[in-house]
């Protein structure tokens, strides 16, 4: 009896070990998981990535390097690499605006009064909008003929109409316009998670509302805002519809998603495409890691927030 014992124990045994480590029958439910990312996450990257060691032949010339000749053209040609500059020139501050901007009014909308649901579906609305809807809007009401340049040519205010599209500040407006309700929903999201019985306590101990904010409220909000900063600034970065409908796109507004569209589209060279797309992500990702890393020296604590 022992001898057939032994091998159900040992079988039992592994299992329990396996278990231990992660490692189950359970893992197989991850399949479907692990397949959907492949497809399109992993093998477009790395499909991507092959391309752009398939420069093409002109582009070797030009340029040598080899099957590296794109990332050469990328970094020695200043029309193509000044254009990291210029999106980063877009999407920093925009992102930077949304989220300083989003704390105030998520401390407001905090408290309950009337009318305050109204007020919050006014402030998410943009996201129905779409970019290209947004651009639309900003043409016809802050346009050289839109509604806001003839009313202060009417009143008197100015005489010639103000130049608020089809340059930088027309994408910036619309960057602030779709990333804003995006921003606001994370940070209200996390303040939410915040007991607010440990401000009402500092109250007491005559903590002044700056001191309660600097030392109790934004140890705890940072690494919402450390997240809701690197999401509002990749979608900032990845802007290509406002750099077109309401920027300058051959000079101002010459973002890399645009770089990108006219490799692949105009100059038929999907190789450089690929390159400035892989090159898009590498600076995101730095970005990111540099908020984070950030993050980690300045809090190291747990968030208070749900989001």
């Amino acid at each position: 009896m022992s001898t057939v014992a032994t091998p159900a124990r040992s079988s039992a045994g592994l299992r329990h070990r396996l278990a231990e480590r992660g490692i189950s029958g359970r893992l197989w439910l991850l399949a479907p998981a692990v397949v959907f990312a492949v497809a399109l996450f992993i093998y477009p990257f790395a499909y991507g990535f092959g391309l752009t060691v398939q420069p093409l032949p002109a582009t070797v010339e030009k340029f040598g390097g080899g099957i590296f000749a794109n990332y050469l053209a990328f970094f020695r040609d200043p029309f193509v690499f000044d254009t990291v500059w210029i999106t980063m020139r877009l999407a920093l501050p925009a992102a930077l605006f949304n989220v300083a901007v989003s704390i105030p009014i998520a401390f407001k909308l905090r408290a309950r009064f009337r009318g305050k649901r109204t007020l919050q579906t006014l402030l998410v609305l943009p996201i129905t909008l779409g970019t290209v809807l947004t651009a639309q809007g900003l043409l016809i009401f802050a346009g050289r003929q839109g509604w806001l340049n003839r009313f202060l040519i009417d009143v008197g205010l100015i005489d010639e109409p103000l130049q608020l599209v089809n340059n930088y500040l027309g994408v910036f407006f619309s960057l602030v316009i779709s990333g804003f309700p995006f921003a606001y929903l994370l940070i209200s999201s996390y303040l939410s998670g915040i007991d607010p019985s440990i401000e009402a306590a500092a109250k007491t101990l005559g903590a002044g509302w700056f001191q309660r904010f600097r030392r109790i409220t934004l140890p705890l909000l940072a690494p919402g805002l450390a997240t809701t900063f690197v999401l509002t600034f990749v979608l900032a970065f990845s802007v290509f519809p406002s750099a077109r409908l309401v920027g300058d796109p051959s000079d101002e507004t010459r973002v890399l998603a645009l770089m990108a569209y006219r490799a692949f589209a105009e100059q038929l060279d999907y190789s450089m495409a690929s390159t400035i797309a892989i090159l898009m992500g590498a600076v995101e990702l730095a970005v990111v890691a540099i908020v984070f890393l950030g993050r980690s020296f300045l809090y190291r604590g747990s968030t208070g927030g749900k989001g």
